[in-house]
């Protein structure tokens, strides 16, 4: 461990970076002289100027606002600690980020039909979206999914229905992104099973499972378990593909969902690494060692169209997720100091008013994640704020990845906003107020605890409160809805959802429940219950079970009697 510790002993001293106005005397001359002749004849349009973190953008900067900054120590050279310009040397130089578009709907069959679309398109990896009853646990034929089966991704239930949505998908050679955090042990062993079964071995099965459910108690919701349990089935991820799936990223630590939910930008990134810890901490309590694991972490973060904030956040989340790993948990090996991380576009600021303004929003967001570095990207489509993207309109949305990374100019070199003063201050100020937040946070005892006692909860609600009124009061501009109107509005063709593929979905359910043995069901789903009862690794009965045909319901159903189920706490 390092000796740069706080003296309360709860992590590492905060790097001392200039933030705040420097003294600068031509800036002052400047301000006195042309600054307040030109305000005389054109008042500025607001006062004062803040980013969605509220951090004030001043009226100029100048050399003085970076004159504290010390290059090895806060951003060294691509690839190179702290790795703020980026975790590659010479990153899009040689190779682009993975272009993803995220899918899945309807049946295994059409989802599949739509990945095979999209490869053929130029896509370079996978990445599914599940329907709500495989979130929450649920068989496509359970009451409780009604009406909700393929709705908002592909219903997968049974070893039988991934081995449909991966059909002649080479899954030796893309890597597959799995949004999925309550069941996601039990959708890993699907996957690895189909992989398996086509031929894949187990150090060629590439991919990641968000595996994130910290988040779910602070922003999403679909959790099933108590925290601590599901913690617990985090870890035997990590543990499991610590030996067993070398490329396998074991987890997405997600901050997108609590910026969709209305966290600020440096809410995002503090709440983020706050669960990063959490979950660092609890894997190294079981007993693993911080190098074995933390290589296979990684990150998930929104991409909003205040374009400098977010190539900002996205440049400090590697320097702070680097002082952490190597101060805070002594982590020797520089591939654990790395964030790498995929990012999504803004999906709640999609508007179904006007959706051909939707195609801008998305392009500039894309824009700041490829500036800050992303190693994964999806774009939303321009009517996702209307139902599911058509083909046409996913096609549209990757076409933007494709012009950003073969005719705009901005991968020819890592990093190219360093050094600017505007850039390299705002960095410093964003990631104060993110060290701010870290450090409220354990006071009170940890992540889980604050999660407890509702922190996030109650911070991101405040900032979504303090934006919907803006945007109300017409003080925050969403250009086609509180200005700048259209005429007329027309609706264009959107992606249908075949009311039949229900019913096909549940006769394969019930298929499956038919004709696999009775009795290595049964068997296979005894160990499972002695596991959970227990403390050994879940991850192989899990995979045990699903090659028994288990579904996904079943093995959720025996963890439900295992630990119960969790219950939000409502206070008034």
């Amino acid at each position: 461990m390092s000796d740069d510790r706080r003296p309360d002993g709860h992590g590492p001293q905060h790097p001392s970076r200039p933030t705040g106005e420097a003294l600068d005397p031509g800036r002052e001359r400047w301000r006195e002289l042309v600054r307040a002749k030109a305000l005389r004849s054109a008042p500025e349009r607001r006062e004062p100027f803040e980013t969605s973190s509220g951090i004030r953008v001043r009226d100029l900067y100048t050399p003085a606002d970076v004159a504290g900054l010390d290059e090895d120590r806060d951003l060294g050279r691509p690839g190179e600690y702290p790795f703020t310009r980026g975790v590659q040397p010479t990153m899009y130089r040689s190779r682009f980020w993975t272009m993803r578009q995220y899918a899945g709907f309807a049946t295994a069959e059409e989802t599949n039909r739509r990945f095979r679309y999209l490869l053929e398109q130029g896509q370079t990896g996978l990445s599914v979206a599940f329907d709500l009853p495989t979130q929450m646990g649920y068989d496509s034929d359970a009451p409780e999914a009604d009406g909700e089966v393929g709705r908002v991704g592909v219903p997968i239930t049974s070893l039988a229905d991934m081995a449909v949505l991966v059909d002649g998908l080479p899954l030796g050679q893309v890597s597959t992104s799995m949004t999925i955090n309550a069941t996601a042990p039990i959708l890993l062993a699907l996957y690895v099973a189909s992989a398996e079964a086509q031929g894949v071995p187990r150090e060629s099965i590439s991919g990641t499972t968000q595996n994130d459910i910290l988040k779910e108690y602070i922003a999403r919701g679909t959790y099933i378990f108590p925290p601590r349990p599901s913690m617990r089935l985090v870890t035997d991820v990590f543990e499991f593909c610590a030996t067993e799936l070398p490329k396998w990223n074991t987890i997405s630590i997600s901050g997108y969902h609590m910026r969709e939910a209305g966290a600020t930008a440096a809410q995002e990134l503090a709440f983020t690494l706050a669960d990063a810890i959490a979950y660092v901490e609890a894997a190294v309590a079981r007993g693993l060692d911080v190098d074995d694991f933390a290589g296979r972490l990684s990150f998930f973060f929104a991409a909003w169209s205040e374009l400098f904030e977010e190539v900002a956040k996205f440049r400090v989340a590697r320097r702070m997720w680097a002082t952490i790993m190597r101060e805070r948990f002594g982590a020797l090996n520089p591939r654990s100091w790395v964030c790498r991380f995929h990012v999504q576009t803004a999906g709640s600021s999609l508007t179904a008013q006007s959706v051909d303004n939707n195609v801008v929003r998305t392009t500039i967001q894309a824009l700041a994640a490829v500036l800050g570095g992303a190693q994964s990207l999806h774009t939303n489509s321009r009517d996702e704020a209307l139902a599911l993207p058509t083909e046409e309109a996913a096609r549209l949305a990757l076409r933007t990845q494709q012009i950003l990374a073969y005719e705009a100019g901005v991968t020819e070199t890592p990093d190219p906003l360093a050094g600017s003063y505007y850039v390299e201050s705002l960095s410093n100020e964003l990631e104060a107020a993110a060290w701010a937040y870290l450090d409220e946070i354990e006071t009170m005892g940890g992540t889980l605890a604050a999660i407890e006692g509702g922190f996030q909860q109650r911070q991101i609600q405040e900032a979504a409160y303090r934006v919907q009124q803006a945007i109300e009061s017409g003080a925050q501009v969403v250009v086609g809805v509180n200005r700048f109107r259209d005429d007329e509005v027309s609706t264009p063709p959107l992606q249908r959802i075949d009311p039949d593929g229900e019913r096909r979905q549940v006769e394969r359910v019930r298929r499956v429940r038919a004709e696999r043995s009775a009795g290595v069901w049964a068997a296979a789903m005894d160990r499972l219950e002695a596991v959970a009862r227990g403390d050994g690794n879940l991850m192989p009965p899990i995979l045990e079970a699903v090659r028994a045909y288990a579904t996904v319901g079943e093995i959720s159903d025996r963890l439900r009697v295992a630990w119960g189920e969790h219950r939000e706490l409502i206070t008034v």
